[in-house]
């Protein structure tokens, strides 16, 4: 699918950082960038939320692709395949994640993150009570904090890049895994 949006030059040295780090210029970029400052901010809470260290990097991974294959945003699974790749998680376990209720791979933490990111990110949010008080057992405040603007994060993310019709950029192919398919979902949303 083409971008809904075209996508716009970016900076001769902004591309070739971006084609060192990641292999290619990664559409939501391309899109984004015909608003310079909202690029701009974008890449730098990106970069900022990605210097935070109070929750694993593998949860919150494991997180933002819980979030992807609920709202049906390709690109954000396949770019966090590649995530999982480069951070040395177990592939076939991400592989599963799209479907983790029937998976028996996840340990029970995994498990409460990824149940918490589809509660933040239904509408309206059926975040429990119980789950964030299991939660912030787990990973104590500032991890809940962390954890939160992080799913928080993703849902902006999966979100706009579902609405630019940003799919699939082929990352997910470095893995040597394919994309897993998202699970049917109720007229609620909930799967």
């Amino acid at each position: 699918m083409t971008p809904r949006i075209p996508k716009a030059e970016l900076p001769a040295e902004m591309k070739e950082a971006l084609i060192k780090q990641l292999g290619s210029v990664p559409e939501p970029v391309e899109v984004v960038f015909n608003n310079p400052a909202v690029a701009t901010s974008n890449l730098e809470f990106s970069a900022k939320a990605a210097a935070w260290d109070a929750v694993d990097e593998g949860l919150k991974t494991f997180a933002h692709m819980a979030v992807a294959a609920q709202v049906g945003c390709s690109w954000c699974l396949d770019i966090n395949y590649f995530a999982a790749l480069n951070q040395n998680l177990d592939l076939d376990k991400a592989s599963q994640v799209p479907n983790w209720r029937d998976s028996e791979a996840f340990t029970p933490l995994e498990r409460e993150v990824m149940e918490y990111s589809e509660a933040m990110t239904n509408t309206p949010p059926t975040v429990t009570d119980e789950l964030s008080a299991s939660l912030l057992k787990e990973l104590g405040p500032a991890g809940l904090v962390e954890l939160t603007v992080f799913i928080g994060f993703a849902n902006l993310s999966t979100r706009v890049n579902t609405a630019h019709g940003i799919t699939s950029q082929g990352y997910s192919e470095a893995c040597q895994i394919p994309l897993a398919k998202r699970p049917q979902t109720s007229a609620s949303g909930v799967a």
